[in-house]
């Protein structure tokens, strides 16, 4: 997951993302060798020497300067967090530059644990920048794996990973109604911390093993896709309690190395505000079964 050969990839992707007709190019008649924008077509029109392009894509070019990258990103029509993404590919920190560092286990801190416990009604976790949980809070657990022990968070080695549940645990899949969309969003969210943090072991290695055990997310992988989201809707269908919209917002841990506190909330009256409080009432009553409460949900 070095910074080299992801800038290669990325641009690449980019490049064959984009007609000739797009740009105002009108190709040559002959049969094209490539898909997409030659490179030397890329670098005309960003006023960039052709020598200097390649060895961008290659990986092999140092120091590329402000505007040097913004003319290509206009070229190639990049987004804002796609030219964020490229200028960190192409300048990559002393730490990202160097080999991989050493695995490191996290933990989430006191007062982010003493914050989930007293968010009763609200269901919350704790993530790393990998999207392992860290923590969660009991409606947090409830929603989004109670298939799983509630104290699975506290074995590092066995933690929950949302992406890797995403691809490879069919029933947190089934939880969500868009899985297309969600799949999409979290491998685009995913390559943006690997773009920021290409020396962490930890995430190449999941990279690695959802790459080799999932075919779905080798394919959305390989296209590239960069994309950031803070704050949206999650439409879920929870196996205990139908269907639901829930706001979600990321909040950013300060000084936690990429940490964050997730909360998910229903708008006030709606049927999914109805559902989450049931969900909530669930494992108050250690007597209420998984029967009850979907007869409950029917009524």
């Amino acid at each position: 997951m070095g910074a080299g050969p992801e800038l290669g990839d990325f641009l690449r992707s980019r490049r064959a993302a984009l007609r000739p007709e797009d740009v105002g190019i009108t190709p040559h008649p002959t049969r094209r060798r490539v898909t997409g924008l030659r490179r030397e077509e890329l670098a005309m029109l960003a006023g960039v020497s052709i020598t200097h392009y390649t060895r961008l894509e290659q990986g092999r070019a140092t120091g590329a300067s402000d505007s040097v990258l913004d003319a290509i990103a206009r070229t190639l029509r990049l987004t804002a967090d796609e030219t964020a993404h490229l200028k960190q590919l192409a300048r990559p920190s002393a730490a990202s530059a160097s080999r991989p560092a050493p695995p490191r286990m996290e933990h989430a801190g006191a007062s982010a644990r003493q914050l989930l416990a007293a968010m009763t009604e609200v269901p919350a976790l704790v993530l790393d920048r990998r999207n392992d949980v860290l923590a969660w809070n009991t409606l947090g657990h409830a929603l989004l794996a109670g298939h799983l022990p509630a104290d699975s968070p506290d074995t590092p080695g066995n933690r929950p990973n949302l992406t890797r549940m995403l691809f490879l645990d069919e029933q947190y899949r089934e939880l969500y109604t868009d899985w297309n969309e969600e799949a999409q969003l979290a491998v685009a969210s995913l390559r943006l911390v690997a773009g920021r943090h290409a020396d962490d072991r930890r995430l190449a290695e999941l990279v690695g093993q959802l790459a080799v055990e999932c075919d779905e997310f080798a394919t959305r992988w390989a296209r590239h896709p960069v994309r950031t989201c803070t704050s949206g809707v999650k439409r879920l269908h929870h196996p205990l309690v139908g269907a639901m919209d829930l706001s979600f917002e990321n909040l950013v841990i300060p000084g936690r190395s990429g940490q964050r506190l997730i909360a998910y909330t229903a708008e006030p009256g709606s049927p999914s505000e109805a559902a989450l409080r049931l969900l909530g009432s669930a494992p108050a009553s250690k007597n209420s079964t998984d029967e009850e409460v979907c007869a409950t949900a029917r009524r």
